[in-house]
């Protein structure tokens, strides 16, 4: 019996199970050799990240606007090299990088220092540098005095060599890329960049690492030195911080090398201003290298300021001040003649419409004579008014009980035991309180004053008169409208004036006359605002509106902040004293007044009161002139204070207060009638003209 061997078969489906192992395997190894060869790199890359900064990058500044929509400051656009100097940046690699960029742009190399080269040269030539000090000095120094002793012992052939050479470019740039942070943008060159520079640098980034071609800003001040004491300046990027509010930005987050406001508009609203810089986070393996960037957040464009200037009208008042002053000093006696303020302001809303001031200069180039902006002087120099002040001295007179509405007085010499003779220009006989403020009566505010204090004029006698608490009650009244105390404008470093320190019957008597303590322009603008909206005392200020940019076109967006009127105190006196006062103002411009020949045959019905001071300029007697205004009288909608410091050193002189004040007060109603008809005829505000002088 034959017995058949039984065959042992694989299952099919076994078959194929293996099979897909198999294929499974193969894919496996496959995509194993595929990270390992072609992407490994990369992510070792990755997993050699160790950290992640964010840095800051600036954004264009926000731009200064007058109250009609005219751009007063503004940012232009500038191509810039920058230089971003990575973690451990290798010292070798930056002067590598600072030779080839001196090749291919021309950079300012004036403000590069001895110390500079030094530092540049040992960079450079570290094994020169090793050779200038012994084995023992190398022992036993440290490794910064070890610095400091190459630096000293550097030749001088050397740096001589290096400054007469194109190296000098080098060292030049070198200096910018040491500038500021790692991972912080520093610029190296942003003014006069050609396109040619701009162009080739940005052919040759490859070569360049950590050097990129951006735009960047500077500020520009449209109307030139108009009012450009007020707006303030910025800082440069090579200046950045100041160095005595370094520690305050620098916990605000800024960095060292921004640009920011150091002085007054510019610095009073920096935060405004600055905007929201750009954020960046970088992505920085073990060497230090940025392998990523990201935009964090964009950042956005600094606020806008609108301000109450109306810098049609400021200009004007400019000229027209330059032009009275350049008139006024080729006449006699005005020798020390050298500036003039004005300051326009809503009495209602204490808007500030103009504020002007020029100063005559000699040009330090051409030895020419010239005009710089002293508008900062109405808040920051104060000087004797004058009769200016007589409106608070009777109000203050009322208050006192010392007179009263319709007050009569002798005008008369008066003769006191033990000092001069004292009068007014000219002898008025009896005339009440308006006629005071009409004529500018000097005595009739003596016997105010010597009522005030308890005193009583006696021919050829002493006065006995209660001075502390006169000079306390009339500087606390003329405080409440603004002279003597700071009026609160939205300005630092505002000064009070100066109060005199002695306390003697005469000093009283000149004190109700203006000629004892001391008031700035703006002082003056707010005390006769006070007078005209019928007691008020409004603070004023610059900044009308804080506005948003648009946007789509960067101009005017919507607003953030508007600055509504604050009433900081009302006299506390009845209306009708005030208007009495207002009366008088207005009799100064009519027939008999001391401003009637300059505002005689006006159509806008002013009001106001003239003033002469006696002081010194540089220990030479001089008279101030001054003059305090408002209008329309029944409506008052503009108000003006006008001082002219020593405008002349003898007995009597030239009234440029007075053609000023005319001439400005031209301007303002001309301007007004101009842009009404150019509104009612669907055209735009007419450009400035010039008004015509009186």
């Amino acid at each position: 019996m034959n017995v058949k061997k039984k065959k042992h078969h694989v299952p099919f489906r076994l078959n194929v199970l293996f099979l897909l192992v198999f294929l499974l395997f193969s894919t496996l190894i496959v995509k194993l050799g595929d990270l390992q060869i072609i992407y490994g790199a990369d992510y070792k890359n990755e997993l050699q990240r160790t950290d992640a900064t964010t840095t800051s990058i600036s954004v264009p500044r926000g731009k200064i606007y007058d109250r009609n929509g005219k751009v007063i400051v503004d940012n232009s656009s500038l191509d810039a090299i920058t230089y971003t100097k990575a973690q451990n940046q290798n010292p070798a690699e930056m002067l590598k990088t600072a030779d080839v960029l001196s090749k291919l742009i021309t950079p300012d190399v004036s403000k590069v220092r001895d110390r500079d080269i030094r530092d540049f040269w040992i960079g450079k030539y570290p094994k020169k540098a090793l050779a200038l000090v012994t084995k023992n000095e190398v022992k036993n120094l440290s490794n910064s005095q070890l610095y400091n002793l190459e630096l000293k012992r550097i030749p001088t052939s050397e740096i001589d060599a290096i400054k007469n050479s194109s190296e000098l470019k080098a060292v030049a740039i070198y200096k910018q890329f040491n500038g500021g942070y790692a991972m912080t943008p520093q610029t190296v060159k942003n003014k006069g960049v050609t396109p040619e520079e701009y162009a080739i640098v940005s052919e040759n980034l490859d070569r360049l690492p950590g050097v990129d071609t951006t735009m960047d800003w500077e500020r520009n001040y449209v109307f030139g030195d108009t009012l450009k004491t007020v707006l303030g300046d910025v800082s440069s990027s090579e200046q950045g911080l100041p160095q005595d509010q370094l520690d305050k930005y620098l916990a605000e987050g800024y960095n060292r090398n921004d640009r920011v406001g150091t002085s007054y508009l510019e610095e009073e609203y920096q935060n405004v201003l600055q905007g929201q810089k750009e954020q960046m986070k970088n992505i920085i393996d073990k060497s230090g290298n940025v392998t990523s960037t990201e935009v964090v957040s964009p950042g956005q464009s600094g606020k806008s300021l609108v301000l109450s200037i109306d810098m049609d009208l400021q200009q004007q008042t400019e000229n027209i001040i330059e032009d009275v002053l350049t008139k006024t000093k080729q006449m006699p006696n005005t020798s020390l003649l050298k500036q003039a303020f004005v300051v326009l302001m809503d009495p209602h809303t204490g808007e500030i419409l103009t504020m002007a001031g020029k100063q005559l200069a000699t040009d330090p180039t051409t030895g020419k004579p010239g005009f710089i902006d002293d508008a900062l002087g109405n808040i920051t120099t104060s000087y004797n008014a004058g009769s200016a002040v007589k409106g608070a001295t009777v109000l203050t007179g009322y208050q006192t009980g010392a007179i009263h509405p319709g007050s009569t007085q002798l005008d008369e010499p008066l003769l006191i035991k033990g000092t001069p003779m004292k009068k007014s220009y000219k002898t008025f006989g009896v005339i009440n309180d308006l006629t005071a403020l009409q004529v500018s009566s000097n005595v009739y505010m003596w016997k105010t004053v010597i009522a005030m204090a308890g005193g009583h004029y006696v021919q050829n006698q002493p006065l006995d008169l209660n001075l502390a608490k006169t000079f306390h009650t009339m500087r606390q009244s003329f405080s409440q409208f603004g002279l003597g105390s700071r009026t609160g404008i939205d300005l630092p470093n505002e000064t009070a004036g100066f109060q005199g320190a002695e306390q003697k019957p005469g000093l009283l008597l000149d004190l109700a006359i203006g000629q004892y303590d001391t008031y700035t322009t703006m002082q003056l603008a707010q005390y006769v605002s006070t007078i005209a909206n019928g007691g008020y005392r409004v603070q004023p200020h610059i900044v009308k509106e804080i506005r948003d940019p648009d946007p789509k076109t960067n101009e005017l967006g919507p607003i953030i902040d508007e600055i509504k009127p604050n009433i900081l105190n009302r006299i506390d006196e009845p209306i009708d004293w005030i208007k009495r006062v207002q009366t008088g103002f207005q009799m100064v411009m009519k027939p008999g007044g001391t401003a009637y020949s300059y505002f005689q045959g006006v159509d806008y019905n002013p009001a106001g009161k003239t003033g002469t001071a006696q002081a010194f300029d540089h220990g030479q007697p001089v008279m101030n002139v001054s003059l305090v205004s408002f209008a329309p009288f029944d409506n008052p909608e503009i108000a003006m204070a006008v001082l002219v410091p020593s405008a002349y050193t003898s007995a009597s002189g030239p009234s440029p207060n007075e053609e000023i004040g005319r001439r400005v007060l031209d301007a303002y109603f001309n301007l007004k009638k101009q842009r009404a008809a150019a509104t009612a005829a669907g055209a735009p505000n007419p450009a400035p003209t010039t008004p015509a002088g009186h």
